[in-house]
């Protein structure tokens, strides 16, 4: 009888599984690792950000720095309010221009166009969306703003400011670089990227859904606006709140054409459509650079903070929406 020696060798089978293991651990390892980044990267976004502003922070507060409209680089003293009250006006304007062609333009692609013209249309919102923000912004002043100032703005001026109660929003000097202009830009740069994302939202109607309702005889309007529509309801305001956040951090076409006026007069005036504001965005690329004194660059850090928090509130806020939605809607 022939007796097998133990070689000490190790099996092919045995190799493969230690070596699975090993592979397996590492690629745990890797992806925590990934994931981990994000939320490390944004928290010492945070405290960076809150590290630089706290001088400004302990000189002026919190609730006077945000309803102060003062910013007076040569006294040191600043306040947010201009800034921030431009930030979300101007984002509010945009968005009511982009919101209805947003939904219009997803509605003609999933709903309406005939399927040799979808992909055309899908590829050319996909072209305007990769357009750089710089060149939408020379454009804008360079095309858009004369032609606001040489023909839209005065018929405004003439038909719209002397309306009552509303007329205050279109009393200005109307030279075309103004808070107008700048929502029209923002609505031209998000409405690409909102409506991808409530085509999306169509795309994921069931077709038994939308036949069930042509079954009971509702006309296509019909269908859209009844069953449809509250089907992607979340998807919509969804889509707005992310559209929103984009807006909110547009920097470089807002430049161009706003203005970036840290005394634009009364509050009513700052409401006028016809007159330039600023923005916390603009105010950063446009003063970071010649913030002399400590206090001044602190300043800067802190409307950066703000608007930081403002863009994850409305995050969160629009999530738990979305979710509430959702939730409803399942029930």
């Amino acid at each position: 009888m022939i007796e097998l020696k133990d070689s000490g060798a190790i099996s092919p089978v045995s190799s493969m599984k230690r070596n699975g293991k090993v592979g397996n651990t590492l690629f745990k390892i890797a992806a925590f690792t990934a994931a981990a980044l994000i939320p490390l990267v944004v928290i010492t976004i945070f405290v960076v950000l809150f590290i630089e502003a706290y001088p400004a922070i302990k000189v002026f507060g919190v609730w006077h720095f945000i309803t102060s409209k003062s910013w007076d680089a040569v006294n040191n003293h600043f306040g947010a309010f201009t800034p921030l009250f431009g930030s979300i006006y101007v984002t509010i304007w945009a968005f009511i221009f982009a919101a209805p062609i947003s939904i219009g333009v997803a509605i003609f692609i999933t709903e309406l166009a005939p399927h040799w013209l979808k992909p055309i249309v899908t590829t050319a919102i996909e072209l305007l969306a990769a357009i750089p923000t710089v060149i939408y912004g020379m454009w804008g002043l360079f095309v858009l703003a004369p032609f606001m100032q040489n023909h839209v703005e005065p018929w405004i001026l003439n038909h719209l400011a002397t309306l009552p109660i509303i007329g205050f929003l279109f009393n200005g000097p109307g030279i075309g670089i103004d808070t107008f202009t700048t929502a029209v830009i923002l609505s031209i740069m998000i409405t690409p990227f909102m409506s991808s994302l409530i085509k999306d939202a169509f795309s994921l109607v069931p077709e038994v859904v939308k036949e069930s309702a042509y079954g009971l005889g509702a006309t296509r309007w019909e269908a859209i606006r009844k069953v449809v529509m509250p089907y992607v309801s979340s998807g919509i305001f969804g889509a707005g709140i992310f559209a929103i956040g984009r807006a909110l951090g547009e920097t470089m076409a807002v430049s161009f054409v706003n203005g970036n006026n840290h005394n634009p007069g009364s509050f009513l005036d700052m409401l006028s459509l016809l007159n330039s504001v600023t923005t916390i965005t603009v105010t950063l690329a446009d003063e970071f650079t010649e913030a002399e004194s400590h206090l001044y660059l602190s300043a800067l850090f802190y409307i950066a903070l703000i608007l930081l928090v403002i863009s994850f509130s409305t995050l969160a806020v629009a999530k738990f929406i979305v979710w509430r939605l959702e939730r409803r809607w399942k029930t």
